[in-house]
């Protein structure tokens, strides 16, 4: 091979993309000068192909296989001209050469899967998505997956979409896109997405694992239990599939079954920072407080850069962070290889550190750098809070609900509505010390059915419009269906049950139509006190308006409104406790309760501190402390600093606790 012809085939290469037939010229010219040059042929064979001269490129792309079949570019660049004639059946088989030929190539594995599929081999197609899906990222990706490192999920979604309209296929992207999606908060389109992976290739265990963690997330956990014993059934030994297991059987509430999973990880792998910190999580929900204290620390031991382990330590809030325990954190925070979420959680817990110190300067302006960097992550519109209150003031109105009467019968849900960190946790507590009354935990399964009837628009007034048309038959199967999704949670077999939801306030039209003899609570705590804990809590998942403190005060605000609202059209529905007369005077106010729901009284209610049992929110220490009224007022140290909340509160906050426009 002379050095003039092989100048001219990397001159070729530089113009291929831009002028593929400048590109032809110059590898005739090479071939001219060498005949027998090989990557002259082949390149030639590429610049042809994009030319759209399939006919003479697979002359030259087989002049090669047959000179050197064990070269893989050959092999594949016969494989894609193949697959451009569309004849699926010689391109997979040239395909699957060049992968037997060199399995590590990043895109060889998808295209012998499209190939395949288009052939009519399902099964060999799957089983090559799911080799494709094992590989590296391939390079036209990695933009995509450096913007989801960067938290930009709408760059991401922006660079996959413009990948899959040439690959609508690719695997990957598509996982990579139901990612995006879910960062971006649509978790409809995410589970789409990660459905349509599956369905081509069905052991992809990432895209499973996600679907798998997603569905726990939104509380579908039977259909998250079904994903996490497919992935044991492929690897019973896998220690993601275990752990994605282990934390579906705690949000089942099975918390033995799942400190029996961790524990034998631990044991297996006890270097794992993440398992460690996820037993702490179990162990501190069933209330040994102490040895998860001792879980969080291991993992923060084994790994000081996971923010997560030490704002879990802070999010006990029984919790006091020793001095050289902050210096720790402060010094983690200093490094520049931090990924956002640990940094955002580090923040949170710094802020809860100097809190405990009384040092106020430095607790708000720490709480306030996590808000802020946690709230550029996200997308959210106050907007949409507003138009729900909007559409429920237009469409639902006292004639509207005495048009519709009946629904499911059935007698056994108490909701627990409000805002976060206003006392929900609390009545919980109380209502489970009862032994008519089972607890459970923040169900989404309401949420579940505005979306599956008003499609993704769920959270807005789009889901509000679809109310009307719901028909007898429908409203009573929806409220059936409701407690069919449940029942996994009920353990005791208690003739009432709680879903304690915060958010599910704007549910309360839908939970009238369709379980109409349904309990609804609403903890009612001072807009300041409540905003502020709002605020200082960096929420698990969900409570995106808390990150901004005039976002917080607009949402208050249209949470009270819309609870005004169904006072009005709705007398007597909703009971309101207010978190400090609760406080302050708990019998006659448990007693109310009480009587709300149609209990009779036990003394048990009085003391929910010594009921034992498994409590997941971020209140789950403070409800094993006697009621009290300490703490009422702790937001005012703060209130320097919380002028933007005080101003979207506006009336709301003059108004407290009267409801404005209500009774």
């Amino acid at each position: 091979m002379s050095a003039a012809a092989n100048a001219l085939v990397s001159q070729a290469l530089k113009v291929m993309n831009a002028n593929p037939a400048e590109a032809e010229a110059l590898l005739r010219a090479a071939l001219q000068t060498d005949p027998r040059n090989d990557d002259a042929q082949l390149v030639l064979s590429e610049a042809l192909r994009k030319k759209g001269d399939l006919a003479e490129a697979l002359k030259f792309a087989r002049l090669q296989v047959e000179a050197r079949p064990h070269w893989f570019g050959a092999q594949r660049q016969l494989g894609i001209i193949l697959s451009e004639l569309n004849e699926p059946l010689p391109a997979s088989l040239a395909l699957k050469r060049a992968a037997e030929l060199n399995a590590g190539h990043p895109t060889i594995w998808r295209e012998l899967a499209d190939q395949l599929a288009l052939a009519g081999d399902a099964k060999a197609a799957a089983a090559a998505y799911t080799r494709y899906s094992i590989a590296p990222p391939e390079p036209r990706l990695l933009p995509a997956v450096e913007a989801l490192q960067a938290n930009d999920a709408e760059k991401a979604e922006t660079i996959l979409q413009a990948h899959l309209r040439r690959l609508p296929g690719d695997v990957v992207a598509i996982r990579m896109l139901s990612e995006a999606q879910a960062r971006a908060g649509r978790t409809a389109d995410a589970e789409a997405s990660l459905r349509k992976v599956l369905a081509l290739a069905p052991e992809f265990g990432f895209a499973r694992h996600s679907l798998g963690q997603l569905l726990m997330g939104v509380g579908r956990l039977e259909e998250a239990d079904a994903e996490a014993e497919y992935l044991l059934q492929l690897d019973p030994n896998n220690e993601g599939s275990r752990r994605l297991k282990a934390a579906i059987l705690n949000n089942l509430g099975a918390f033995d079954e799942a400190v029996a999973v961790y524990e034998k990880l631990l044991k297996d792998t006890p270097t794992h920072a993440g398992t460690w910190m996820s037993y702490g999580h179990v162990l501190k929900t069933i209330g040994r407080t102490g040895e998860g204290v001792e879980a969080y620390r291991k993992s923060i031991a084994l790994e000081p850069r996971m923010g997560v382990s030490y704002f879990s330590l802070a999010n006990l809030k029984t919790f006091k962070f020793a001095e050289s325990e902050l210096l720790q954190m402060e010094t983690q925070l200093r490094r520049d290889d931090l990924t956002v979420n640990d940094r955002v959680h580090l923040l949170y817990a710094l802020g809860k550190a100097h809190e405990d110190a009384k040092a106020v300067e430095p607790a708000f302006r720490r709480y306030a750098e996590g808000a802020k960097l946690y709230r550029s992550t996200i997308d959210y519109d106050s907007s949409r809070l507003t138009a729900l209150v909007e559409a429920s003031e237009r469409l639902l109105t006292a004639e509207f609900f005495a048009d519709r009467a009946g629904g499911c019968e059935a007698q056994d849900p108490i909701f627990i509505v409000g805002l976060p960190r206003a006392g929900s946790t609390l009545l919980e507590q109380i209502l489970a010390s009862h032994s008519m009354v089972e607890g459970t935990m923040e169900l989404g399964d309401l949420n579940a059915i505005a979306f599956e009837i008003g499609g993704q628009g769920a959270a807005e007034a789009v889901y509000i419009d679809a109310l009307p048309a719901l028909d007898a038959d429908r409203r009573r199967a929806l409220g059936e269906t409701y407690l069919r999704t449940t029942r996994i949670q009920r353990k005791r077999g208690a003739p009432l049950f709680i879903n304690k939801m915060p958010n599910d306030f704007r549910h309360i039209g839908l939970i009238q139509l369709i379980l109409p003899h349904a309990k609804i609570i609403d903890a009612r705590r001072h807009p300041m006190a409540c905003g502020w804990s709002c605020f200082k809590q960096h929420f698990a998942m969900g409570q995106h308006y808390t990150y901004d403190l005039a976002e917080l005060g607009r949402y208050y605000r249209d949470y009270v409104r819309l609870m005004a609202h169904y006072d009005r059209v709705l007398p007597g529905r909703v009971h309101r406790v207010i978190h400090e007369d609760l406080a302050q005077d708990p019998e006659p106010h448990i007693r109310q309760l009480l009587d709300y729901c149609g209990l009779p009284f036990e003394d048990a209610c009085l003391k929910p501190h010594e009921t034992e049992r498994a409590v997941r929110t971020a209140s789950s220490e403070q409800v094993r402390q006697p009621i009290s009224a300490k703490g009422l007022d702790s937001w005012k140290a703060y209130e320097a600093h919380l002028e933007e909340l005080k101003t979207a509160l506006g009336p709301v906050l003059e108004a407290y606790p009267r409801v404005p426009g209500g009774n």
